[in-house]
């Protein structure tokens, strides 16, 4: 039995990656902060082929005892990692405190980092049949306005999937992102940072911009593992931006000096 270890498994994308991989009778692991969340998403899960790891991402040492602890939940064997944790953090630079760009580059980079590193050795057993997949962002196609500590950490994530898709190679590990744009997940919920009261969701809407559905996101993710493309946009935005950083990068930054004087943003 393949198993998938699987970050911010609590809910959104996590969860609906862990749904879709045991559709495939493959052994789950959840790792969250969130002890309820990942209780919700293992009770959608069939019984017995799941486990739940308590993990703070940006807690090198937490990864090694909840992948340890999969491992052997699983049998000894972690074909595939999911660093899939992340945050939503929007906010003009000048607005954003120390903590807020700390604690984003904290979690969704140097998190995806400790979670590449620590699951080395296992992906590595298990080659050919191992890989590893880093939920990245449309964010990290092109900057924005409004989202410069995010599409840092989002930009970062795309690098370390090419740095390690050449250098776990050798190794017979295969490395992928996911690239969705605006998911209506727990992550829109709340303001875009700390001295914004308006939802995330709601400037989404206001902007335009389609919400991809998170199974989308979940089907991705098993096309990433089952196929050799490297970079996978998932949602119309994601896909359109893609396609205009590669043919037509002025085009974008002209539009993204409107979209600020306009004082909407493109992505999340």
């Amino acid at each position: 039995m393949k198993s998938i270890f699987i970050t911010g498994g609590g809910s959104g994308i996590g969860r609906a990656i862990a749904q879709r991989f045991a559709r495939e009778g493959w052994f789950i692991g959840l790792g969250d902060i969130s002890a309820d969340g990942m209780a919700e998403t293992a009770a959608l899960l069939p019984d017995g082929r799941s486990s739940s790891h308590a993990l703070d991402v940006t807690q090198p040492e937490q990864w090694t005892q909840a992948l340890a602890d999969f491992a052997g939940a699983a049998g000894g064997t972690i074909n595939v990692l999911a660093n899939n944790a992340g945050v939503a953090q929007g906010g003009k630079l000048a607005a954003l405190t120390d903590a807020e760009i700390d604690r984003t580059l904290a979690i969704n980079l140097s998190g995806v980092l400790y979670g590449a590193r620590a699951a080395y050795p296992y992906l590595k057993a298990a080659a050919p049949d191992a890989c590893l997949v880093n939920t990245c962002s449309a964010a990290g196609l092109y900057g924005q306005p409004g989202m410069s500590v995010y599409c840092a950490s989002k930009f970062g994530v795309r690098a370390v999937t090419e740095s390690l898709d050449a250098e776990w190679a050798p190794d017979g590990i295969a490395v992928r992102d996911v690239m969705p744009s605006f998911i209506d997940t727990p992550l829109l919920h709340g303001g875009s940072h700390v001295g914004d009261n308006v939802p995330m969701r709601q400037r989404v809407q206001e902007a335009g911009l389609e919400f991809t559905p998170v199974e989308d996101v979940a089907e991705t993710f098993w096309r990433a593992v089952n196929g050799s493309t490297m970079h996978r946009p998932v949602g119309k935005t994601a896909k359109l931006l893609a396609l205009a950083s590669r043919w037509s990068p002025g085009y974008i930054r002209f539009r993204a000096h409107r979209l600020e004087k306009a004082g909407t943003r493109p992505m999340g």
